[in-house]
């Protein structure tokens, strides 16, 4: 064998291993998408979280005022529940 045809398949050979690889590819577009659908998943998550937490802040301000009211004004519970809400600003249901 001579010395140029032992340098040639040195030179091609890398050339075939780094075109040579369709399963790099599919694994990198699979790391990729894990990582999307995962992040994706994170953020549901947390925007529900974090809505329930707001939902259960607002029960127990409801249920704090109500009882409020009902100790002081017993009759008419539920005009002091909606005059308190209404003066604190606050949304109704």
């Amino acid at each position: 064998m001579s010395m140029s045809a032992i340098s040639h398949r040195q030179e091609i050979q890398p050339a075939v291993l780094v075109t040579d690889s369709p399963k790099g590819r599919s694994e990198g577009v699979r790391l990729i998408t894990q990582w999307v659908v995962g992040t994706v998943l994170a953020f549901l998550l947390g925007s529900w979280l974090v809505w329930w937490a707001i939902d259960l802040q607002r029960q127990f301000s409801a249920d704090e005022i109500k009882g409020a009211c009902q100790r002081v004004m017993p009759e008419t519970v539920q005009r002091c529940v909606d005059t308190v809400i209404i003066q604190r600003g606050v949304a109704r249901r």
